[in-house]
């Protein structure tokens, strides 16, 4: 086990499943103390964090335990549906998990963290791309990449905030083959690690030039140009 994290606080949210799990067991290898808090029933705080004040006596507890923070990182993963299907309350729920509760727990641990704390939002590569019947999702990845750069503005001299964008990440590690793997710049669908290695690392004095910055690890799907006919591409 590395220390590189050793004696910090990482506070992870959505960190019960998932990219979140893997992205806070990273941490833990590290050194790291970490701080879940998740909806999933746990041996962490339980809550849903569309809620002001479940996400009120989540920062009061961690401050009152640990005094600090060192990295807050915003992970957990709002509501997917369409404008054909998603509702008022729902899109404004997928937005409250997706963008308030991010700026929130921002907001209430600003001033807690120590010299060299970081955030990190986890945004998605539909923040610049789109499937049908994503709206809810999408809209709040692209508003917590935006979020980001504000964030890193408004905190300057005290906190770096960076965001990152996964593709495809199928998070029990399955091993695709064919088109699913080849259709990717780099030959294959990418997994919670992948997330998690860049998270340590922004999180690290070796990223620390870095800040505003939002970076997508999709294996290159985003910059891949598709015409039909062209590269075995067919449309049909």
């Amino acid at each position: 086990m590395s220390e590189e994290f050793k004696n910090k606080v990482a506070v992870v949210t959505g960190g019960a499943n998932g990219i979140g799990k893997c992205i806070a067991e990273d941490f833990r290898r590290n050194g790291a103390t970490v701080c879940v808090i998740d909806k999933v029933e746990g041996d962490h705080f339980v809550g849903d964090i569309s809620d002001k004040s479940v996400l009120e006596k989540f920062a009061e507890q961690v401050i009152s335990k640990y005094g600090h923070i060192d990295y807050l990182i915003n992970n957990a993963l709002p509501l997917m549906k369409g404008i054909d299907e998603c509702s008022y309350e729902e899109f404004q729920y997928a937005l409250s998990v997706g963008v308030t509760a991010p700026f929130y727990l921002s907001k209430l641990f600003a001033s807690h963290f120590n010299k060299g704390g970081s955030i990190i939002n986890i945004s998605s590569s539909r923040d610049r791309m789109s499937q049908p019947q994503t709206e809810s999702y999408t809209a709040a990845k692209g508003g917590i990449a935006a979020l980001t750069h504000a964030l890193a503005v408004s905190l300057a001299g005290k906190v770096r905030v960076n965001s990152i964008s996964p593709g495809w990440i199928d998070a029990s590690y399955k091993v695709y083959e064919g088109p699913d793997a080849y259709q990717q710049p780099c030959g294959r669908v990418g997994n919670p690690l992948d997330v998690a290695n860049m998270v340590l690392f922004l999180c690290s004095d070796k990223a620390g030039f870095i800040t505003g910055e939002n970076i997508c690890i999709d294996g290159g799907m985003t910059k891949q140009m598709i015409y039909h006919g062209d590269n075995g591409w067919n449309l049909e």
